[in-house]
């Protein structure tokens, strides 16, 4: 089992930055894949960003050239730098890890964290 916590959301202007941190804890050495979705009222949750152990990275061309995603030296934190920020990205952001363990994968999802930009 995995637990997820965000944190580093509130607010920005546009043109700014924010950065969004994911902690990770329990099993988290079986995490292959980490991801931020986004999601704002009466709308489906989008998928942000996303990392894996492939290395086969994914934004949304929203975000491209202006998020990044990185993970911490240890295994446990994932990273979202957002920069140039625009009012479009005013959502809740929530981060997702999935786990594989032997063929079954597990989906691990955080609260979701408040972020807003003012023009």
């Amino acid at each position: 089992h995995v637990e997820l916590v965000e944190s580093g959301g509130g607010s920005g202007r546009a043109g700014g930055s924010l950065r969004l941190s994911c902690a990770a804890s329990g099993s988290i050495f079986n995490i292959n894949l980490w991801a931020w979705y986004r999601q704002t009222p009466g709308k489906e949750r989008d998928l942000v960003a996303r990392i894996s152990d492939g290395g086969y990275d994914y934004y949304a061309d929203s975000v491209k050239g202006r998020f990044t995603l990185s993970r911490g030296t240890t295994r446990n934190t994932m990273y979202m730098e957002m920069n140039n920020l625009k009012p479009e990205a005013t959502a809740v952001y929530s981060c997702h890890a999935a786990t594989l363990v032997g063929q079954i994968t597990y989906d691990y999802w955080g609260q979701g964290i408040q972020v807003t930009v003012s023009s």
